[in-house]
């Protein structure tokens, strides 16, 4: 099981950190929400629970819990800029759906 990102989502997520002035890495994570039936979640990681796994991607630690992780494996977390919009875009392998905004989907 793995999570991963590439350049520019790690690029993203340093400055994020460094801007912030702490921090390991960030949790990636699911909750039940929207239209679909759940939502990713991110976080700042400042210390690993211990329950949590963790993945270095890019040099950053990439951390989620057990229950979140089932529908996770195999994510490619990306920073897009499309315009004047941005933000962090999910290739996740195990999505049958998504609801038509984009802020939830279905496995």
């Amino acid at each position: 099981m793995a999570i991963t990102m590439t350049a520019a989502a790690a690029r993203h997520i340093r400055d994020q950190l460094k801007k912030r002035g702490k921090g390991v890495g960030i949790k990636v994570a699911v909750r039940t929400s929207g239209c679909s039936g759940m939502a990713y979640v991110l976080e700042f990681v400042d210390v690993k629970a211990d329950e949590d796994s963790m993945f270095i991607s890019q040099d950053l630690e990439i951390h989620s819990d057990p229950k979140s992780l089932v529908y996770l494996d195999g994510t490619e977390l990306d920073f897009v800029k499309e315009g004047l919009n941005e933000g962090f875009q999910f290739n996740n392998p195990n999505v049958a759906s998504e609801c038509g905004c984009g802020e939830s989907f279905n496995v």
